[in-house]
């Protein structure tokens, strides 16, 4: 390993992940967030990405939620 790198002629590159995704705020009932954590922990997958696949798996087959509201 150098002592020293000459960073001088290195190209700069635009990250091209950084628009893909954006930073929400989302507030979720704890059995949700306990549920994705323990799936985390049996797929080795952090939980925040679970959720995200879970819900772009939601859009990709563009499952609606059925509510049925009591009269």
């Amino acid at each position: 390993m150098k002592k020293e790198y000459n960073f001088s002629k290195m190209k700069a590159e635009k990250n091209p992940y950084a628009s893909k995704k954006k930073a929400v705020g989302i507030n979720l009932s704890h059995q949700v967030i306990d549920y994705f954590k323990k799936l985390s922990v049996d797929t080795g997958v952090p939980y925040q990405n679970l959720i995200d696949m879970y819900l772009m798996d939601c859009v990709k087959s563009k499952k609606k939620l059925k509510m049925d509201w009591a009269a």
